[in-house]
C-alpha cells in the first residue's frame, strides 16, 4: 500500500498555492505576445522568487533574467544562470558581490542614475579587472527614479562607464501604467517607455558611445507593446502570476490568477462575518485595488477548488487573523470552523514574499475530489 496522495485539505494553513497550469499559460501568453517582435525576453524573477518557476518562465532555459536582490543573483547563479541583469540602483558597498558573480562567469548587469554610482562601478572594474556592464535607468514617466532623456546628467553618466568600458546602455520602467485602466491607455504608455528608451539611447550614440542594451519592461507595457521598434530586451514578472490590480486594469482575467493562498475557518465576528487564520503575515498588507474601480479588499474568495464565492472579499486584517464579509447583496455563508477557503492576492509580488514556498497543483487533478498537491516549491528569501 501507498500514502494516498495530499491535497489542499491536508498542508498547515495558511500557505501559497501556485497553479502551475495557469502559470503556464500565463508564460506562454506573454512569449507568444513578443515573438517576431525582435526582442530578448529577459522574465523578472522578483514576483516568483523560485528557481522552478522561472525554468517554467523560460520553458526550461537558464536565463536571461532579471532580479531585484543580490541574494537572488546568486541563488540563480548557482543554478547555472549566467546572464543577470540586478535591476535596482546599485549600491557602492554592494559591488565586492557583483566582482564575485562576474569572476564566476556570470555576466552581471547592474542598474544606476547618479554620476557617484558610475563612478564607483567604473573604479570597482577596473581594480578587480572585470567588466560590470551597467544600464543607466532613464525616468520615462515620473513615477520614481531614473534621469532625464534630454537631461545632461545622461551623458556625463554615459561617458564615465565609457570610460572605464562598463557602458552597457539604457532602461525604463513604466510604472505608472500600473494605473492604465484601459487598452489604449497602457498601449499609449508602452509606446512613450518605448520612445524615452530610444531616444535615450541614440542620444549617447550621439555622443560617440556604443549602446548595446535597450531595456524595457513593466508587466502592463508588456501586454500592450505592439511595436517595439529600438528595444532590445523587455522585462516583466507579475505576469506568471498576476493579480487583482492586474486583473483591475484588463492586463488579465481573474481566472489567470495563478497564485492563491488556503486559510482556514477560524470563527465567526460579533457581525456574522467569518473569521480566519490568514492575516496580513499570509495575505500582505496591499491595498493596491483600492485606487481601481473596484477596491478588492485584501483579496477576493474562492472554494478549494477554485471556484470562486462571489460576492466575497477579505474586508480586514489583523497580523494573524483575516475576515471575509460580503457585498452587493451577497450573503457570509454559514461554513463551520475547519472549512477551509483560497484567497486571490491583490498584488502576487507582496503575498508571494510572505511565503517560504509554493504548494504546486495543476489545474483540475484531484484525489477523490480534494485538489491534488503536486509538490513544494521553495521560494529564496533575503537581499
Amino acid at each position: 500500500m501507498t500514502d494516498a496522495a495530499p491535497t489542499l485539505a491536508d498542508p498547515s494553513t495558511p500557505f501559497a498555492v501556485l497553479d502551475i497550469e495557469k502559470a503556464r499559460r500565463n508564460a506562454q501568453r506573454l512569449t507568444a505576445r513578443l515573438a517576431g517582435q525582435g526582442v530578448l525576453l529577459r522574465p523578472h524573477v522578483k514576483t516568483a522568487k523560485s528557481v522552478p518557476v522561472a525554468r517554467l518562465m523560460l520553458d526550461g532555459a537558464t536565463g536571461p533574467i532579471t532580479v531585484s536582490t543580490l541574494h537572488e543573483a546568486e541563488a540563480f547563479a548557482d543554478a547555472g544562470y549566467h546572464d543577470i541583469l540586478y535591476a535596482v540602483g546599485i549600491d557602492p558597498h554592494k559591488l565586492p558581490r557583483v566582482v564575485e558573480l562576474a569572476r564566476r562567469g556570470v555576466v552581471m548587469q547592474v542598474l544606476l542614475d547618479t554620476l557617484a554610482q558610475a563612478r564607483a562601478v567604473t573604479e570597482a572594474s577596473t581594480r578587480a579587472g572585470v567588466t560590470i556592464p551597467a544600464l543607466i535607468e532613464v525616468d520615462c514617466d515620473g513615477h520614481r527614479g531614473g534621469v532625464d532623456a534630454d537631461g545632461a546628467a545622461l551623458l556625463e553618466i554615459g561617458a564615465e562607464l565609457a570610460r572605464g568600458g562598463d557602458l552597457g546602455g539604457v532602461l525604463t520602467h513604466a510604472g505608472e501604467s500600473y494605473f492604465a485602466a484601459t487598452p489604449e491607455a497602457r498601449r499609449d504608455a508602452a509606446h512613450h517607455e518605448r520612445d524615452v528608451a530610444v531616444h535615450a539611447a541614440d542620444r549617447l550614440r550621439a555622443a560617440g558611445h556604443d549602446v548595446a542594451t535597450v531595456s524595457f519592461g513593466s508587466t502592463p507595457t508588456a501586454h500592450a507593446a505592439d511595436d517595439l521598434s529600438g528595444v532590445t530586451e523587455v522585462r516583466a514578472g507579475n505576469y506568471v502570476f498576476f493579480d487583482l490590480v492586474m486583473a483591475g486594469i484588463g492586463v488579465c482575467d481573474v481566472d489567470d490568477i495563478a497564485l492563491s493562498v488556503v486559510v482556514t475557518i477560524i470563527g465567526r465576528t460579533p457581525s456574522g462575518d467569518l473569521m480566519t487564520d490568514g492575516g496580513w503575515m499570509a495575505l500582505s498588507r496591499d491595498r493596491g485595488t483600492a485606487v481601481q474601480e473596484r477596491d478588492q479588499g485584501y483579496g477576493l474568495v474562492a472554494d478549494l477548488d477554485g471556484r470562486m464565492r462571489e460576492g466575497l472579499l477579505v474586508t480586514g486584517v489583523s497580523q494573524e487573523h483575516g475576515i471575509i464579509g460580503a457585498r452587493d447583496g451577497a450573503e457570509v455563508p454559514d461554513l463551520p470552523v475547519g472549512a477551509r477557503l483560497r484567497i486571490l492576492p491583490n498584488h502576487a509580488c507582496a503575498t508571494a514574499s510572505q511565503h517560504d514556498g509554493y504548494h504546486v497543483i495543476e489545474g483540475g487533478t484531484d484525489v477523490e475530489g480534494a485538489i491534488a498537491v503536486g509538490d513544494h516549491w521553495e521560494r529564496l528569501r533575503g537581499w
